[in-house]
Formats: structure tokens, sequence, C-alpha cells
């Protein structure tokens, strides 16, 4: 928008969200299907700007972020999401208002993802938000064997895809990249030092190049350390050049790293 005026909220389809219209936001009608099944919620956030929406559920469990909560336009749907620590962990949709409650005080309460699924049964569980659950080395592990999976998958698309794994394959043996957190962007391949979003930049990074070498940069992406012929060549290259104290890789987002660990890290809000 151009205009510092807010636009006005489009009213929640009363056909849609009757529970919704009658209780006047998606807050009030979320607080009234908790009391219904005797949860509390304390107080649900509300975007003043638009309170027919969105809302939201603080946590008490340290490091989460409030889960928000969002409506469809076209058919009945309650999307929710949460993080924490820059990572997503609570995801779903669902049409039943007094489900999505009953996640949101799991939620709130510091409940595991699989007990938040079990009365919520609409809630996705995958196995890398399960491995952030139980900490920074679980997050790494899972992560590195579904990056490899992954480019083994689209190995076949073309010569960038087998050349990023074949990069991830050497990265891989080698135990000082092992233990950070790997993930990849337009077929070159990151290695962070934090398992949140957004992630560290303080490791060099290799892309792939289209006459089959490989151009190593970084930390920076505008500087180039030097190029290499083979993938063990340009691992060589990172290995020589991480910076001292390199992993293994923590919970927390990049933010959290500048901050220190003398200083709490500020709440963040994904209130739209």
């Amino acid at each position: 928008m151009t205009s510092n005026s807010p636009r006005p909220a489009a009213p929640a389809d009363p056909d849609l969200y009757p529970d919704l219209a009658a209780a006047g936001s998606l807050a009030a009608a979320l607080e009234l299907a908790a009391a219904e099944q005797g949860l509390d919620l304390d107080v649900v956030l509300c975007d003043e700007s638009d309170p027919l929406r969105s809302a939201g559920v603080a946590s008490t469990a340290a490091g989460r972020e409030p889960c928000w909560i969002f409506i469809g336009a076209e058919s009945r749907w309650f999307n929710v999401n949460g993080l924490r620590q820059g990572v997503q962990l609570l995801s779903g949709s669902t049409s039943d208002l007094g489900e999505l409650a009953r996640a949101a005080a799991g939620w709130r309460n510091g409940a595991k993802l699989r007990e938040i699924q079990e009365v919520a049964p609409f809630i996705e569980v995958s196995k890398l938000a399960e491995a952030h659950e139980r900490g920074p080395a679980a997050a790494v592990t899972v992560q590195w064997r579904l990056l490899l999976e992954d480019l083994r998958q689209e190995a076949d698309r073309g010569d960038l895809a087998r050349q990023t794994l074949e990069l991830a394959k050497a990265a891989s043996a080698e135990p000082k990249l092992r233990q950070l957190y790997p993930f990849t962007s337009h077929w070159s391949l990151h290695f962070t030092t934090c398992t949140g979003f957004p992630y560290s930049w303080d490791v060099p990074f290799i892309d792939p190049l289209n006459d089959g070498r490989y151009r190593v940069c970084g930390p920076s992406r505008g500087t180039v350390i030097g190029e290499a012929d083979t993938a063990a060549a340009a691992i060589a290259m990172v290995m020589s050049s991480l910076p001292a104290n390199c992993g293994p890789a923590v919970e927390g987002t990049a933010n959290d790293q500048r901050q220190g660990p003398s200083t709490s890290p500020t709440p963040r809000s994904t209130q739209p």
C-alpha cells in the first residue's frame, strides 16, 4: 500500500464464519471455543488492523513465539503457524475452531508437537520439526540426511543438481562441516552456525558453475575465495577458510548470535 491510511478490514463471510461474526473477532471466538473446553489461552492477541482475520496466542515455553492464526477467504479454514527460535514448528489447517483452540492451548502450555497432534490431528509434524524439538545436534543430523535425499532425487534434473549433490556428499564426510546446518539456495551449498532463520553468513559457500567447475565465495556474497575443478577441491577451500571455533551449530538465529550470550534475546513477533 502506498497510503499511510490503514486499509479497512474486510468482514469475514458470515456464512463461512458465523462464530466469528457473532463474537466480533477471531480472537474473541477463539477464546470462547477454548473456554467451552475448559482451556485457558490467557489473553488472545488481536491484530487491531484486521481483527476478523487473524489472532495470536503467546506461549509460556522458552523460545516459542506466539502462534498466529489466519482464516481462509473462499472456504472455511483456520491456518496456524508457530515459530521457535527461527524455526517453524507448528503448522496446519482446520475448519474446526474447537480443534484449533486445543492446538493453540498446547502450544501455549509448551506441549510437544506429537502431544499437540494427539488432541488436534490437523497439526502437521515433520521429522525435521521433531528433530528441532530434540535440540540443535539432532536438527543438524536430520537436515543433512534430508538434504542428501532431496539432492539425490533432484540429480536427474540437470548438471547443477548433480554438482550440488557431489558437493553435499563431499562436505558431509568432513566432521567440521557435518556439525554445521546445511542448506541450498539456487543450487549453491551453504553452511550456517545456527539452526534458525535468518541463517548466519560466517562460513564460505559454494556455487556450481555451468562449465562443471565450482566457485567458493564468502563469507559475504561478493567475496570470491577461488574456483575449483572438483567438488573435493572446493570443499578443501571451504575447510581452509573456516572461521576460528566454527561450530557446532547452535539453536537460534543470526540475530541471536549478534546479540551475544550475555544479552537476552528480544522476543520477535510473527504478527503481520
